[in-house]
């Protein structure tokens, strides 16, 4: 599902939207939902929607101590209530410059970014100058969600011209599925033509908004997506206590009990349903789910044999959506039959789950840099670069710990994969060596590398003649330096790159502290 916003592909290839876990979608309408309307305003649509125009400076994984060159982008936003402005959050990510131009008008005001959530593609802006909402008022929000066949229409400031562009079409379905991993929700489908620069801009029907353009299906004819009214009021409430928690979500791994044999062999009757436990998000003794349970019900609603639930008139979603609706104090009920036995559990969920290999959140990645040396830590972006076959296949052929432990979670607290994102910068020190980009360091003198900041501490602390560095694979070198050569020639090399500091501030501090004694 690849963003469709006026913007370099490189920001798509950040991972704001790449999924590594299918779910199971609905295909109908869910149901209405209180979506804390603003009430209606005289102010007509035309008004309440501005083009946005953002320049990026996008991470550089392979020059971790820089940033890409600025790259524009355009998009649309909306105006909502708080003297705010809604808009997609890959428009806002990694924005160094914000402005806002309202319709018919030639004057570009300037713009903060107050709050950005990449899992749900949403982004709230705050303009410089407030007086701007003097006169362009809020646009009301439907109180439901649209309906299958809905007339709606999309507006917004799309590629081929300047000026507002209006589409129209129908809703063709709305479903419960992944977003920016691990986050997932409602999803509405529609046949208005949505293209690149919509990112951002409303979607109405009856005069409502019913949602905000973020994305089309490449490769097919008028499939465009919206992000429904209960997304947005869901994210506008996480926000209210001016932090973006994120939306609570269920890491269990499940199967279906379609199977006859599966449920012969959990010794079910015919009448049972509910989806199977394959393997519990934690091994703890104190985790509600066991492998082999059957979830028959989230709160008072029943889950099908296809871990799928119905909630109203042809209302068909997967049961997970019900999560965000009714988890309370970190945790939702569940109802479990397990060998034989009901049980009721109250489950803990979570907006994310520790992962060796994590999520930048919109930050830059931490770099060190020692003689001619540049290490860094893998993080999911930096994995989504990784996108052509040839890479991966050598990737997995020598078992480097990027794709063999790629789904992970951390062995230890505070674990990190450590790798080489940059070639050898040119020095003497390098010769021969061949290039070591995208290795993990498994050791340094035969001390085990447990993350980026305990590397920095053993290279500080070391008194050896030699720094020895090897991998975490199979094959390739093990790097040998002298290790005062290495740390003296570092200044020269940054010098001669046009390095501007040897690492990111929190290891920078780590290096100049005193050695450990």
């Amino acid at each position: 599902m690849p963003l469709h916003v006026r913007f370099p592909r490189a920001l798509a290839s950040l991972g704001l939207a790449f999924l590594f876990s299918s779910l199971l979608s609905g295909a109908d309408t869910p149901p209405a939902t209180s979506a804390g309307a603003v009430p209606p305003v005289d102010a007509n649509v035309e008004n309440t929607v501005v083009k946005i125009f953002t320049t990026m400076r996008l991470p550089d994984f392979g020059k971790p101590w820089t940033k890409q060159a600025p790259r524009d982008a355009t998009g649309s936003g909306v105006v909502i209530e708080g003297k705010r402005i809604l808009t997609n959050a890959h428009l806002a990510l990694y924005a160094s410059q914000v402005q806002v131009q309202a319709n018919q008008s030639g004057d570009k005001l300037s713009a903060t970014v107050e709050f950005v959530a990449p899992g749900i593609d949403l982004a709230v802006l705050k303009l410089d100058d407030e007086s701007f909402f003097d006169t362009h008022k809020p646009l009301p929000r439907a109180a439901k969600l649209p309906t299958v066949k809905d007339a709606v229409l999309v507006y917004g400031f799309p590629t081929g011209g300047t000026s507002l562009s209006i589409t129209k079409g129908i809703v063709s379905r709305v479903e419960f599925t992944a977003y920016g991993y691990p986050t997932s929700g409602l999803r509405v489908q529609i046949d208005a033509a949505i293209n690149p620069g919509n990112s951002g801009g409303p979607a109405l029907v009856a005069d409502q908004m019913v949602g905000l353009a973020f994305s089309r299906l490449g490769g097919g004819d008028n499939i465009g997506y919206i992000i429904p009214v209960e997304e947005i009021e869901l994210f506008l409430k996480d926000i209210k206590d001016g932090h973006y928690d994120g939306k609570p979500a269920m890491f269990d791994e499940l199967q279906t009990l379609e199977n006859p044999a599966l449920r012969t062999f959990l010794r079910l009757d015919k009448t049972t349903e509910g989806i199977v436990v394959r393997e519990p998000a934690s091994s703890e003794a104190s985790y509600p789910l066991k492998p082999w349970d059957l979830i028959t019900k989230i709160g008072d609603t029943p889950v099908d044999v296809q871990g799928m639930i119905n909630a109203g008139d042809r209302l068909r979603v997967r049961f997970a959506y019900l999560v965000q609706q009714i988890a309370t104090d970190g945790k939702v009920p569940l109802t479990v039959v397990r060998a034989g036995k009901e049980l009721k559990i109250e489950l803990p969920v979570a907006p994310s789950r520790p992962r060796l290999i994590g999520d930048l959140e919109g930050g830059y990645p931490p770099y060190f840099i020692c003689g001619p040396l540049v290490f860094s830590t893998a993080t999911a972006q930096m994995l989504s670069g990784f996108n052509n076959g040839p890479l991966l296949a050598a990737l997995s052929a020598i078992s480097n710990p990027l794709i063999t432990r790629r789904g992970d979670s951390p062995a230890f607290e505070g674990e990190e994969l450590v790798v080489i994102s940059s070639p050898l910068f040119p020095h003497k020190l390098a010769k021969g060596y061949s290039s070591p980009v995208a290795r993990v360091l498994k050791t340094v003198n035969d001390a085990p590398v447990k993350n980026l900041a305990q590397l920095v501490a053993l290279l500080r602390d070391s008194k050896d003649e030699f720094l020895t560095f090897e991998f975490d694979q199979h094959g390739g070198e093990t790097l040998v330096f002298p290790r005062q050569a290495m740390i003296d020639s570092t200044e020269e090399i940054l010098t001669d790159n046009g390095v501007r500091s040897q690492a990111s501030p929190e290891l920078l501090a780590v290096w100049n502290q005193k050695p450990a004694k």
